[in-house]
C-alpha cells in the first residue's frame, strides 16, 4: 500500500497536467481520479467519481465496501 501510495502522490507532483491511466483493483488506488470505469467482463457497468460511483454503481459499492470496511466515502 506504501507503494501505491508514493507512486501515486510521484505522480501527481511530478507530472500534475498530464493524463495518467491508473488500471487498479483496489478503490484506494483511484478513489481520487477525475473519471473512474467499473468494467465487469470487459465491458463498462459504470462510470464517474468515487462519489457519484458510490451512489450508483452495485458492483463499485460492494468492493468499496469489501475493501474499505464498509466505508464509502474517505
Amino acid at each position: 500500500y506504501r507503494t501505491d501510495a508514493r507512486l501515486r502522490k510521484g505522480l501527481m507532483e511530478r507530472y500534475p497536467d498530464v493524463t495518467k491511466v491508473i488500471i487498479a483493483q483496489r478503490i484506494s488506488s483511484v478513489m481520487h481520479a477525475d473519471l473512474i470505469l467499473v468494467l465487469e467482463d470487459g465491458k463498462i457497468i459504470g462510470k464517474g467519481t468515487h462519489e457519484e460511483l458510490i451512489k450508483s454503481c452495485n458492483i463499485y459499492q460492494e468492493i468499496s465496501a469489501s475493501q474499505m470496511g464498509g466505508e464509502s466515502i474517505a
